[in-house]
């Protein structure tokens, strides 16, 4: 069975980066067709082969066309997926999600926003390349319950670090739960914790199930020192 969702997804891969839009569908339609759910699809084909790409790409192991070509043409396919996905109940808690201002985080915030609107959230997708002062703003109008942000290179680390400062400096939404993800967090252990953040996750479909594990989980104040070693959460250390 790895083998088989192996080769689809090296199918999808050359599919996307040579912007074979009718191969890329067909693929997906096959995935349909075999009962995949959407979930599994997002989570199991496309987060992987986003991952794949971007990894790339940071290496310089794919040009610019083919990158360009790959993750246009995946926020095309996601936008389509989320028609796929099985909706569960409202169940009252807000999330505004925000990430960096890459492509490839854009579309993994589309993808997070997407599998938690499924779960029952009510989701506010603001994308990247927000001002902090905005995203203040929006978590104060909307009174959310939960920010997430989504980061795939390092450079979205310094806005994050500030944003989160500042939320706690301020007091604004003073039950808010933080939740960070992506490849910058993932790289360097004990980041997320560092700068803040309550809960933190690999991918998209993690940062849903983290979430729901641990709902009313806070960073304390002496937790979010700079430098401290990141301790186990409950997921990990089960």
């Amino acid at each position: 069975m790895a083998s088989r969702s192996n080769v689809l997804q090296e199918r999808f891969f050359t599919a996307l980066i040579s912007g074979d839009r009718p191969a890329a569908r067909e693929i997906v339609d096959q995935a349909i067709e075999a009962d995949c759910s959407g979930e599994k699809i997002l989570s199991h084909l496309f987060w992987p082969t986003t991952e794949h790409i971007q990894t790339l790409f940071r290496n310089d192991q794919l040009s610019d066309l083919c990158f360009h070509y790959a993750t246009r043409l995946l926020r095309s396919l996601a936008d389509q997926m989320q028609l796929h996905l099985a909706q569960q109940p409202r169940n009252g808690t807000r999330v505004v999600v925000a990430c960096g201002a890459e492509e490839s985080e854009e579309l993994a915030g589309q993808i997070t926003s997407d599998l938690l609107e499924a779960a029952g959230f009510t989701v506010h997708f603001m994308g990247g390349g927000v001002a902090n002062d905005e995203i203040v703003e929006q978590l104060g109008e909307v009174q959310a319950h939960k920010l997430v942000v989504f980061g795939a290179v390092s450079s979205t680390v310094p806005q994050t670090r500030v944003l989160i400062d500042r939320l706690h400096d301020i007091g604004m939404c003073p039950n808010l739960q933080i939740i960070v993800g992506g490849g910058v967090f993932n790289r360097a252990d004990g980041l997320a914790e560092e700068i803040g953040a309550d809960l933190w996750a690999n991918e998209p479909a993690d940062i849903v199930e983290v979430i729901l594990d641990e709902p009313d989980r806070r960073m304390t104040a002496d937790q979010r020192t700079v430098g401290r070693k990141r301790r186990p959460s409950k997921r990990s250390a089960a």
